[in-house]
């Protein structure tokens, strides 16, 4: 009796594996990565939906080389030492490639483990120029950079609003500190940079670095950072009478900003991002799918979705889930996203990114200004 007990144990072993090895080649897995929970969730449940919606449309007309896909969400609460932990374990994981990360503080470090693992990823939105100048060869990202957005920013100052005196601040991470560094690189001597300094990102109160912004009387602050300390920054210079409008980049322009502060203090903000998808007729059904399943698009929302697009359509040309193969598709291809024609340069940059100026009316983002 033992004997059979311990037979029939081990066939159970060896079914189990069976059946799991046989999920296992029956569906394709990618990682979504960004920060899920925390203060900055919002823009990591915008990268979430966007992927799912792009994973649902292909699972709808069967998959992807006749296996389903899934996805394998990941928390990097914006911590780049959580964004390491994450990209090991999506190498462990087995995953096909990874969408994500969002801060560039987490990209540029996960970046090193994908690419020992060979794994192709696409980031829906770091913009620091360091993610894809290491030379590797799997990484790309579907947004541009902050040496071409800071320089619409000092464009927009200089002959837009023909400004002679403004104030940098940022927050001290690789986003924000990088894209005020380029903003003020680009304005070069035309504009007078009056004060430059970083706050703690993560603090609530600003009003010493904003009293003594005051006092320099700028034109124009210039803050590069998120949304969370962007709301608080252009409340608190409201309350402190600070008349200056402020301007800022892609991680502040989403409504979680105009909601932490206040419609009245947020109108007039600039902000330099990507044109209006309302506007590009190959949105117009990524539009109404996502709305009619999450509700108001995010601003990384269609980049998430493009991104994952095309990952999947980089594993179909390739005809192989392996990470090379797919690679060499990303790098020769010409993809239709919604936000139109998408193709990679031999660094994994796309060949286009074109950056135009927001402004905040009404308690909402208006495009403004095109260089």
């Amino acid at each position: 009796m033992k004997r059979c007990l311990v037979l029939t144990a081990v066939l159970m072993l060896i079914l189990a594996a069976a059946v799991g090895c046989q999920k296992k080649s029956d569906t394709i897995k990618i990682g979504v990565a960004g920060p899920m929970t925390g203060d900055q969730s919002k823009m990591g449940m915008d990268f979430k939906n966007g992927v799912t919606l792009a994973v649902e449309e292909w699972n709808t007309k069967g998959g992807v080389l006749g296996k389903k896909i899934e996805i394998e969400i990941g928390d990097d609460q914006h911590d780049p030492k959580q964004a390491v932990s994450l990209a090991n374990k999506f190498a462990n994981a087995g995953v096909a490639g990874v969408i994500g990360h969002f801060n560039s503080s987490c990209s540029i470090p996960a970046s090193d483990i994908y690419n020992r693992a060979g794994l192709p990823m696409i980031s829906p939105g770091s913009t620091n120029p360091q993610f894809t100048e290491k030379g590797y060869g799997n990484i790309f990202r579907v947004c541009g950079r902050d040496d071409q957005q800071g320089k619409v920013g000092a464009d927009f100052v200089t002959n837009r609003l023909k400004l002679a005196k403004v104030a940098v601040i940022h927050d001290k991470t690789t986003y924000g500190q990088g894209l005020a560094d380029e903003f003020r690189k680009a304005l070069g001597t035309s504009v007078e940079v009056v004060f430059y300094g970083g706050i703690v990102q993560g603090d609530k109160d600003f009003k010493s670095v904003l009293t003594a912004i005051r006092e320099k009387n700028p034109q124009l602050i210039f803050f590069g950072g998120i949304y969370p300390e962007a709301g608080l920054l252009v409340r608190q210079a409201k309350e402190s009478g600070i008349k200056a409008p402020f301007m800022s980049g892609d991680g502040t322009i989403d409504p979680k900003f105009i909601e932490i502060a206040g419609i009245q203090a947020a109108e007039g903000t600039y902000l330099t991002f990507s044109p209006d998808p309302n506007n590009i007729p190959s949105a117009k059904d990524f539009i109404k799918n996502y709305e009619a399943k999450f509700g108001q698009i995010g601003p990384y929302s269609i980049y998430a979705y493009d991104a994952g697009n095309i990952l999947l359509e980089a594993i179909k040309a390739a005809g192989t889930a392996d990470g090379k193969a797919v690679t060499d598709k990303l790098h020769s291809g010409e993809f239709s996203g919604a936000m139109g024609k998408i193709r990679f340069d031999a660094k994994g940059d796309v060949t286009v990114a074109p950056y135009v100026v927001w402004i905040t009316k009404g308690g909402k983002f208006v495009e403004y200004w095109k260089p």
